[in-house]
Formats: structure tokens, sequence, C-alpha cells
């Protein structure tokens, strides 16, 4: 089963069992994905959907810092209910030596020999960790990886 298949049945699921917060939110998933597909005139993979997945958990973060400094507890706490149910369709997390072996990995790979074959690893890491890291953080990693090469 697809990944969009699964997040439409369990907008079905929600709707029976009259679960409004989980419903709305499902909705704002497949609404964005829908966005993405007539915007690119493609037919979304499970790949670029974890990609859309990590965008509206990140945009939920963010507002919910927001939030927070502005002492709208009650906002806080929608904004994180949203991000329990957009994590439950991205993957299990990696570790971060999990992280570091697939960046190596990834170094060894491409043959990257310093800052400069940074895009590179990049591209070659990405695929591997999308909606298991925070790609910040890699992007980091690998940089110094490639700093320490030299």
């Amino acid at each position: 089963m697809t990944l969009k298949a699964r997040i439409t049945d369990d907008m079905k699921s929600a709707m029976r069992a009259r679960e409004a917060e989980r419903l709305g939110t499902i909705r704002l998933l497949l609404a964005a994905i829908k966005q993405k597909e007539v915007d690119e005139r493609i037919e979304l993979d499970d790949a670029a959907i974890l990609l859309v997945l990590e965008k509206m958990v990140k945009q939920r973060r963010d507002a919910m810092s927001q939030f927070e400094a502005a002492g709208r507890q009650d906002l806080v706490i929608r904004e994180q209910s949203e991000i329990d149910v957009l994590q439950a369709y991205l993957p299990v997390p990696l570790t971060a030596q999990e992280i570091q072996i697939l960046v190596d990995q990834g170094i060894r790979e491409t043959g990257a020999s310093g800052v400069q074959d940074m895009s590179r690893v990049m591209a070659w890491v990405r695929p591997h960790l999308v909606g298991r890291a925070a790609m910040g953080t890699v992007s980091n990693l690998v940089k110094d990886r490639l700093a320490s090469a030299r």
C-alpha cells in the first residue's frame, strides 16, 4: 500500500470515528500533497510525500516556538497534536550512529575529498535519510567530515 493510499484510508477511518482534529490534520496533508501534484503536474511517490510531511512538521515546529514566545499555550497544544498525527506517517528516525555510517558511506561512494564535494555527498545521502533525519543536522555532519578529511 502506498503512503498516499494509507493516508486516504486513515482519513476515512477518522471520519467514521468522528475524530475532528485528526481528520482536519489529515485533510491538510492531503491538500498539500494534491497542491504539489497539481503544481508539478506529476503523481507524487512515497519519497516526495515524505518531503511534504517533513515540511509540514517543520512548519508546525516553527509555529510552536512562536506561539510559546507569545504565551499562547492553547495554540502550542494544537500544533503539537498536528505534529503527532503527521509524524505517524514518517519512518522511524535514525540514530546518530546510523546517520554517521550513512554519511561515511556517502563520502566513500561519491569519492568526495573536501568541502567542495559536499553537494555530491548530500545528493547521495538525501534519498537514504529522507524523513528519517533532520537534513540540517546531516548537512553539518557532512561538512564537518569533509573538512576533517583534508
